[in-house]
């Protein structure tokens, strides 16, 4: 028998006994894939052999006839097993299926709870005159600490609360730095809330994190005194939280004098004291002050002249306080059954 037909015979054998004997064929559309690639008309591998058929002598052409038919009708008895098993798997899968159990329910995303407080954030204070303003993630120690006041010797400044890159450069550990470039950019009077991600080296434990959100604010102004803080953040306190009672609370920050802590009642257990509030009652969402004069000169700014005060407040705390979560660590999971009925 000719050599060429011969040669494109055995090819095609082989291959056929290749994909339908040693390939698992686990779908409808893999033993489609080997139908057309085997015997499709015009595309398969047995139209070459077929093809040859006219070139041969008359007396070889009959026996390459027949074994090429042969050849046809042996893939197409693989393909047919092929079928049945597929077919076979399928009925057992469906008398596997328990017709009683309740639908799976489709999940739908949603807006993180979190954003979703940094935007009604972000709304009651432009409602009265603040623009959001953003800065990088990674900061220089002059604009994270020393523009801001840090003593050279602060412990904040240490290792094992800063996640450094290298010299000079590390992951900010709050967004005051967008203060200090919004001071050195734009002549006062200003209004800014500065919104974003900060880096620290804390436990992951109920209510700490290594990332998380926070939301600075800054009033500078002629004239801007204490109590233009407390009425801003009171305002901001009955709007977000309602009628809930908070209180200020004396405190100290390197970068405002003199300094507070905001507390609002805890919304969890309403006063009666539980692990978020540390069984105070009270849970602080925010620390505030008097921008230090230092601040204001290390940016440019006449604190002869200007005065201000600023707020730096964690949106993932209050996201606790507004949704009653106990532990933190929930709004990190990406946990959809927890995560979507919050946001509804």
């Amino acid at each position: 028998m000719n050599t060429a037909f011969l040669d494109s015979y055995k090819r095609v054998e082989a291959e056929a006994a290749r994909r339908l004997t040693t390939v698992p064929i686990d779908s409808w559309a893999t033993l489609e894939e080997h139908r057309v690639a085997l015997i499709g008309r015009e595309s398969g591998l047995l139209d070459d052999v077929m093809r040859l058929l006219p070139q041969l002598p008359p007396d070889e052409r009959r026996e390459a006839g027949v074994a090429a038919n042969q050849l046809k009708k042996q893939i197409e008895e693989w393909l047919n097993r092929a079928s049945q098993d597929l077919r076979a798997r399928e009925v057992s899968h469906a008398r596997a299926i328990d017709l009683t159990m309740p639908a799976r329910r489709t999940w739908k995303g949603a807006i993180h709870p979190v954003t979703r407080v940094i935007d009604e954030i972000v709304e009651i204070f432009r409602e009265i005159g603040f623009t959001v303003a953003l800065g990088p993630e990674i900061e220089t120690e002059w604009y994270n600490f020393a523009a801001l006041n840090f003593p050279a010797d602060h412990p904040a400044m240490d290792m094992h609360d800063t996640l450094y890159l290298g010299p000079d450069m590390l992951l900010r550990t709050h967004t005051s730095p967008v203060q200090i470039r919004t001071l050195q950019r734009y002549a006062p009077p200003i209004r800014i809330l500065a919104p974003g991600n900060v880096y620290r080296r804390d436990a992951f434990d109920a209510s700490h994190a290594p990332m998380f959100a926070q939301i600075e604010g800054l009033a500078i102004d002629e004239g801007v005194a204490f109590v233009d803080l407390k009425a801003t953040l009171s305002h901001f306190a009955r709007r977000f939280f309602g009628p809930a009672a908070t209180r200020f609370r004396p405190s100290f920050f390197p970068f405002t004098e003199p300094s507070a802590e905001m507390d609002v009642e805890c919304r969890i257990c309403h006063g009666a004291g539980c692990a978020t509030c540390k069984q105070t009652g009270w849970t602080e969402i925010l620390g505030c002050g008097m921008v230090h004069p230092a601040v204001l000169e290390s940016a440019g700014v006449d604190s002869e002249r200007y005065t201000g005060w600023a707020f730096g407040m964690g949106p993932a705390r209050i996201a606790q306080q507004r949704y009653d979560i106990p532990d933190i660590r929930v709004l990190y999971d990406g946990d959809v059954r927890v995560l979507g009925p919050l946001a509804e």
